[in-house]
């Protein structure tokens, strides 16, 4: 019997913003792919976008797009006071309260998520290359921590399922 899970209002907002902003569960899946194929035989981009989609449901992460996206369309707009302002239009690299966000995705699936996001943010492939070009005009400093860090979370459920897996069958 298939089971039914009716999605909350946050989540759909959360996930309709991700699209708004350019960034499909596919981009993320993407770089899923990228942090774990070669950990995983014969990984799919389904099993990559199967994770994203189960890390999307948690309320935390869920309140993260929400703020982070939030903040980025104010800045874009030139609506948040200074010296903020110039902080987020900027990226500027002290600035820091980005990754914090971000570490609030990374945490809900442990420690792995860790490195994961910071292997992921410092070689920005994919659609975060597309995040932190400044050459647009709009403002995505917070969406590209967000976007890693939910590429990150999503990896470590990977990583914690193939882990109790590989468990199970030895255990068996």
């Amino acid at each position: 019997m298939d089971k039914v899970i009716k999605k909350s209002e946050l989540e759909i907002t959360a996930r309709n913003w991700l699209e708004e902003r350019g960034v499909t569960l596919n981009d993320i899946a993407e770089l899923v792919y990228y942090l774990q194929a070669s950990y995983h035989d014969n990984l799919t981009i389904e099993e990559c976008l199967y994770n994203v989609d189960r890390v999307l449901t948690k309320r935390e992460v869920q309140n993260a797009i929400l703020t982070g996206i939030q903040l980025d369309r104010l800045a874009e707009q030139k609506l948040l006071d200074q010296p903020l302002q110039e902080a987020l239009e900027i990226d500027e690299s002290l600035y820091g309260i980005d990754e914090i966000v971000a570490f609030s995705i990374v945490n809900v699936y442990g420690s792995i998520g860790f490195t994961n996001y910071g292997y992921i943010d410092k070689q920005k492939p994919g659609i975060l290359k597309k995040l932190n070009d400044k050459s647009t005009g709009e403002v995505h400093t917070f969406l590209d921590d967000i976007v890693g860090a939910i590429a990150a979370a999503a990896s470590s459920r990977l990583a914690h399922s193939n882990a109790d897996d590989t468990l199970t069958q030895m255990e068996d």
